[in-house]
C-alpha cells in the first residue's frame, strides 16, 4: 500500500511540475517570417518587382507586418479568428491612406492586401508570408 501511495504521490508531483512549469528559457520568443509584398497599380505598363524580407514577429500578432514608407503609421489593428485588419496613413513624399487585411492559413502562412489611395490613384499591395523558423527579438 505504501509503495502504490508513494508512486501516486510521485506521479501527481510530476504532473503538477509539468503543468506549473514556465516556458523553457531556451524557447525563442519570436517566429521568423519570410514576407513578400508587391505593389500593383491599374494602368501601369509594367509590374513593380516583388519585395522579400525576413522579420521576427511575436508569437501572437499585435500589429501588421512592417514594410513600406517609414512615415506610415498603422492603427486599429484587430485580429478575429484567422483574419486581421488595420488602417494606415503615410505622410512621406507620396502621402496616402489605406486599409489592410490578411488571412492566416493555419499557423504557418498568410495572404492579404493593402488597398491605398495616393494623389487620387488607387493601388493594391499584395502580401504573403510563411514561417521559416524562430527568432530572439520579435518586433513590437
Amino acid at each position: 500500500m505504501i509503495g502504490t501511495l508513494s508512486g501516486r504521490v510521485a506521479a501527481t508531483a510530476f504532473l503538477m511540475f509539468m503543468v506549473l512549469a514556465p516556458v523553457r528559457a531556451d524557447d525563442p520568443p519570436g517566429v521568423l517570417w519570410e514576407t513578400t509584398s508587391q505593389m500593383v497599380m491599374e494602368g501601369m505598363p509594367m509590374q513593380m518587382p516583388m519585395q522579400t524580407q525576413k522579420m521576427c514577429a511575436a508569437r501572437e500578432w499585435t500589429r501588421p507586418p512592417p514594410g513600406g514608407d517609414r512615415t506610415c503609421v498603422t492603427s486599429n489593428f484587430k485580429r478575429v479568428g484567422n483574419k486581421a485588419t488595420w488602417t494606415m496613413q503615410c505622410s512621406g513624399d507620396m502621402p496616402m491612406t489605406g486599409t489592410g487585411e490578411m488571412t492566416f492559413e493555419g499557423t504557418d502562412s498568410y495572404k492579404g492586401a493593402i488597398i491605398a489611395m495616393a494623389e487620387g490613384m488607387a493601388m493594391t499591395i499584395r502580401l504573403t508570408g510563411k514561417k521559416v523558423g524562430t527568432c530572439d527579438k520579435p518586433m513590437d
